[in-house]
């Protein structure tokens, strides 16, 4: 299949890009990677009259320690962060997540910036920015905005952003000392898209469940957070029986589609599986940095 016609700008400048999108008047598409936006482009998905082609934006491709939080530039290609010595430091559930994305072929090409904007419910990195409490800076031909990821992902392959925004950035804090974290997903090959995924990060507080986060995918329209299981964990000392609870409250709180690949019952099913397995791995692992 073949694409339908566009009008290509390659820019060079952030305000180039964005007064490029605004003079589209929302028939203008940004393309880094292209990872996900060609394959829909040649099935006609989407037919935008203009793609303003980024790549040659300087400084938007980074991974740098600001402080308490670790900043991401949009162009920052997938394997730059799973090979990042900085985020395996900092954040690992974001490193152990990134073995997970996809093939090495779309990771050598695809973006942060463009997986966040394309907002596929079975992405990996979507669900972290939303464990994380991580920030999008955003630009526009009006100005810089900031949205948190609670706020951004709107539906399936649906966002906050405005027609003539841009990603340009991605501040995700670090992890606290005594945080335990696990990763775990489940899909038919490597680098298929998950059948369900869960990741977790808790600390210890004096032998009690601290702050708790757990993000779902693959279960829902957009990545989700198991709020109630959070509040069922937080605060409480660790127990099977509170453990239980938590993967009941986290089964009950989804609706998963049916489709070819499983049935609603199955993902339900198998995200608490998952979730057990995660809560527990991660509470090992904040035990253990107690002991440090």
């Amino acid at each position: 299949m073949k694409p339908p016609p566009f009008e290509y700008l390659a820019v060079d400048s952030v305000d180039a890009a964005v007064g490029a999108l605004a003079e589209a008047g929302g028939d203008g598409k940004i393309i880094a990677g292209g990872q996900s936006l060609l394959p829909m482009l040649n099935f006609r998905l989407l037919r935008p009259s203009v793609l303003v082609d980024i790549n040659r934006v300087p400084d938007l491709a980074y991974v740098r320690d600001d402080g308490d939080r670790i900043r991401i530039g949009a162009l920052t290609r997938h394997y730059m962060l799973q090979t990042s010595e900085l985020v395996a430091a900092q954040l690992p559930v974001l490193h152990e997540a990134m073995q997970h994305v996809a093939h090495l072929a779309i990771r050598n090409r695809g973006t942060i910036g463009g997986s966040l904007s394309h907002a596929d419910p079975a992405a990996e990195l979507p669900m972290m920015t939303l464990l994380l409490d991580a920030n999008l800076d955003v630009r526009s031909a009006s100005g810089r905005r900031t949205i948190g990821a609670q706020d951004f992902f709107l539906g399936a392959l649906s966002t906050a952003l405005e027609e003539d925004d841009m990603v340009v950035a991605i501040d995700v804090p670090k992890l606290p000392a005594r945080t335990g974290w696990a990763f775990e997903e489940v899909s038919r090959r490597s680098g298929d898209f998950a059948l369900a995924c869960v990741a977790v990060t808790l600390s210890n507080r004096e032998d009690k469940f601290g702050r708790v986060r757990i993000g779902m995918m693959g279960v829902g329209e957009t990545p989700m957070r198991a709020s109630e299981a959070e509040a069922l964990l937080e605060g409480q000392p660790y127990s099977d029986g509170l453990v239980d609870a938590a993967i009941n409250a986290i089964r009950a709180s989804v609706e998963p589609n049916t489709d070819l690949h499983a049935s609603s019952d199955y993902r339900r099913h198998l995200v608490g599986i998952l979730a057990e397995r995660a809560i527990r791995k991660a509470w090992t692992r904040a035990m253990e940095g107690s002991d440090a």
